[in-house]
């Protein structure tokens, strides 16, 4: 049946940012898609409460407390979903994140801690996942967590909107490389009810504007992305790679406005 390619039974997958939102939401598709799961994040109640969920619904998960802006945090990452599970077959960049700032208002260093957490995070774990997948599985995939920020034109959004578009490059070129043995994708998002829309669904004018200009009248919602993820991971989209593919309501051009001092 066709719906079994949607399958990930015993596959390993290694997601970052596990603790909440759309992380969250990924790592528990893929455990009720058959998968085993090393959940990584800053905070270790909230991966430990991730792996919990996914223990219940009878997979296998370990939780691991992972900085992913240090690189000998990566290393360990790595190295303990090998020593726990023996092969890696699915990771997906998904920890990162930086707040609107006016582009006059952003520091170098700013803009390169924007590129450190979005850009520079997922390269190097990808580096260190890609051989780890070819020895143990023969093959898998990488899916990179991209935002529409990369490609549409938003105020406030220069160092973010910079380091999301570069990911999703990277996600291009490394796709090409890894052929036919390791596929790269990207999913590009729109505004979903996570902690960082709280402050316009929270605000009935910005709420109201915000549901306006999306095509579809509502926010994503996690478990939106992770069925797009859960695609991407699974034999479904054998044939896919070095896509960037858009899951935001239709949306052509921002839902918000965040302003800035006119000069």
């Amino acid at each position: 049946m066709i719906t079994d390619m949607f399958l990930l039974t015993g596959k390993v997958a290694l997601v970052t940012g596990a603790g909440k939102g759309i992380g969250k939401a990924i790592a528990l598709g893929f455990a009720e898609a058959g998968a085993d799961v090393v959940c990584a994040a800053r905070t270790r109640k909230e991966i430990e409460e991730t792996a919990s969920e996914i223990e219940a619904r009878g997979q296998r998960a370990l939780a691991v407390v992972t900085d992913v802006t240090h690189s000998e945090q990566l290393v360990n990452l790595v190295t303990q979903t090998m020593q726990a599970f023996g092969r890696l077959d699915i990771l997906v960049n998904n920890a990162g994140g930086t707040g609107p700032r006016s582009a006059l208002e952003t520091s170098t260093g700013y803009f390169r801690r924007s590129f450190e957490f979005n850009v520079l995070s997922a390269f190097e774990l990808t580096q260190l996942a890609v051989p780890k997948m070819v020895e143990t599985a023969g093959a898998g995939t990488i899916i990179n967590i991209s935002s529409r920020a990369s490609d549409m034109v938003q105020t406030a959004f220069v160092a973010y909107g910079s380091s999301k578009a570069a990911l999703n490059m990277m996600t291009r070129n490394m796709a090409m490389e890894f052929a036919p043995k390791v596929r790269v994708n990207a999913l590009s998002v729109g505004g979903v009810a996570t902690e960082s829309l709280e402050v316009v669904l929270n605000d009935d004018n910005l709420r109201d504007m915000f549901m306006r200009n999306t095509p579809m009248r509502r926010a994503g919602e996690p478990e939106d992305i992770a069925a797009a993820a859960l695609f991407l991971a699974s034999p479904a989209s054998s044939w896919v790679t070095g896509k960037v593919i858009q899951i935001d309501g239709g949306t052509e051009s921002p839902s918000i406005a965040v302003p800035v001092t006119p000069l």
